[in-house]
């Protein structure tokens, strides 16, 4: 092999596989349809806190994604390492929302399919799931569920205490009961009446309710 012949090697000839214009218009509709993305998550996000580092991620993984699908497409033998090479990798960041996970996906989906050039496919896609999205986002959302928290002295501040609580609430479900020599930690699981939580001042207001606590439910975390 002499000098001549690396310039004939398979590598120079998979370069001219692809065009500068493609990958230019490629990244240029990955760009587009992220911020949608991001625009998206930004506006259904129903979390405690905010994270402008995981709205970052979404966009730099369709970026990336587009990148590799662009390459793997242009070379089979490429493929085939990139599959090996990415069968290594692990990731171990934690989710603490269910619907990071959709965007996750989404944003590695739209990478795929611009990668893959089918630009449409992609545009059309994203819109649809980004309707629905706001749509069941934006949904008025009726008997949220709280998680109610009263320590009583005796028996007696209990039975007050869950009697009002139940009068003022659409339903109420007792989850735990702690019963120990300062007195009775009761925790239950509430439905308010038009998202009302004046009833906590009258349930804390009762004779032997050392304090009663509201907290907003949704399964995986209070906030």
């Amino acid at each position: 092999m002499n000098f001549s012949d690396v310039f004939k090697s398979s590598f120079l000839e998979s370069v001219e596989s692809f065009t500068v214009t493609d990958v230019a218009l490629a990244m240029v509709f990955a760009v587009i349809i992220s911020l949608f993305i991001f625009w998206v998550y930004k506006k259904t996000f129903t979390g405690i806190m905010y994270s402008p580092g995981f709205s970052l991620t979404l966009i730099g993984l369709c970026l990336v994604t587009t990148l590799v699908i662009i390459a793997v497409t242009s070379n089979v033998v490429l493929s085939l390492g990139m599959v090996g090479a990415l069968s290594i990798v692990r990731f171990r960041a934690a989710i603490k929302d269910p619907m990071e996970i959709v965007f996750l996906f989404w944003s590695i989906a739209v990478g795929i399919v611009i990668g893959a050039g089918m630009i449409p496919l992609a545009l059309m896609g994203s819109v649809i799931i980004g309707i629905i999205l706001m749509i069941f986002a934006n949904r008025k959302q009726i008997g949220v569920p709280y998680i109610l928290i009263m320590n009583c002295e005796n028996e007696e501040a209990e039975q007050k205490a869950v009697e009002s609580a139940k009068a003022s609430v659409s339903k109420f479900m007792t989850k735990a009961k702690t019963v120990n020599a300062s007195g009775i930690e009761l925790t239950a699981q509430v439905r308010l009446k038009d998202g009302a939580t004046g009833f906590i001042n009258g349930i804390s207001g009762i004779e032997g309710v050392r304090n009663a606590t509201l907290v907003s439910y949704n399964g995986e975390y209070a906030g």
